[in-house]
């Protein structure tokens, strides 16, 4: 680098990050399920509760996004690999797809959606759930201190 130049200032943001930023969304303005925003507060309103997904969109887009089809291709791109982080986890604890001996998918039994609304599901548990994302997908992503 030349002396003239001036060093990046911030790293890439990476999905664990995003997923950290959902879980602190998550605690600072509660979470749903059900839908991706709090059905009861109005389309107007910039923080409402959100569910997992709704929150990892918050994240990536810096708004509410009612479906991942309103977003950019760079925030689309940082959206859906920060929920493919998430589905990665969720298959270490829950697996998502059902898989037979051959390595034939027998279907999907479950998603980051019905995970979220299971009715036994808490608050706490999707909030750890993301945070324990974010420090899995570093654990493979990350070498030698970098970010």
């Amino acid at each position: 680098m030349k002396a003239t130049q001036n060093p990046p200032t911030t790293a890439p943001v990476t999905p664990a990050d995003l997923l950290r930023m959902a879980a602190l969304y998550l605690r600072r303005h509660g979470w749903t399920q059900g839908s991706y925003y709090d059905i009861y507060e109005p389309a107007d309103h910039l923080t409402p509760p959100a569910c997992a997904a709704g929150a990892i969109g918050i994240a990536c887009a810096g708004h509410r996004v009612e479906h991942f089809s309103q977003l950019g291709p760079d925030t689309l791109a940082d959206y859906l690999g920060t929920l493919g982080a998430f589905v990665d986890y969720l298959d270490t604890i829950a697996p998502i797809f059902l898989v037979d001996e051959d390595g034939h998918l027998l279907g999907e039994w479950d998603s980051p959606y019905s995970w979220n609304d299971d009715p036994a599901r808490t608050a706490e548990q999707v909030i750890t759930a993301l945070e324990a994302a974010a420090d899995e997908w570093d654990c493979l992503h990350i070498t030698g201190g970098e970010n």
